[in-house]
């Protein structure tokens, strides 16, 4: 199994993105066995969790990024969402999921450029 994220791109500061990942390869059973959980990295730094959500919808989120991102799962789509609003350029990264606990092998990632 290895996630598939997408919804990336290049925003201006204050803009959102929607960004989704998809458990390819997963039945259902693996995907709903752990929270997911959305990351991000830089280059030259070490991977950051960003949000988490558990299979009864609890999150969590960095204080980094609380009040502006919303993490959410669609467990009969095997589907997970980061809403991202009120982008700054901190948040310029490649963005990752996973599984929180059990992880799969990473994926590809999806880039985030906020830049006026």
């Amino acid at each position: 199994v290895r996630p598939v994220e997408s919804g990336g791109g290049l925003v201006m500061p204050g803009g959102s993105l929607r960004l989704s990942c998809r458990a390819s390869g997963a039945i259902t059973s693996e995907f709903n066995r752990d929270a997911m959980a959305w990351y991000r990295q830089v280059p030259g730094h070490e991977r950051e969790l960003v949000a988490s959500v558990t299979l009864s919808g609890t999150t969590n989120y960095a204080d980094s990024v609380k009040g502006r991102f919303t993490v959410s799962r669609d467990n009969a789509r095997k589907m997970a969402y980061l809403q991202m609003n009120s982008l700054k350029s901190d948040d310029t990264a490649v963005y990752f999921c996973n599984r929180l606990n059990y992880p799969w092998s990473w994926g590809q990632g999806t880039q985030v450029t906020v830049s006026s």
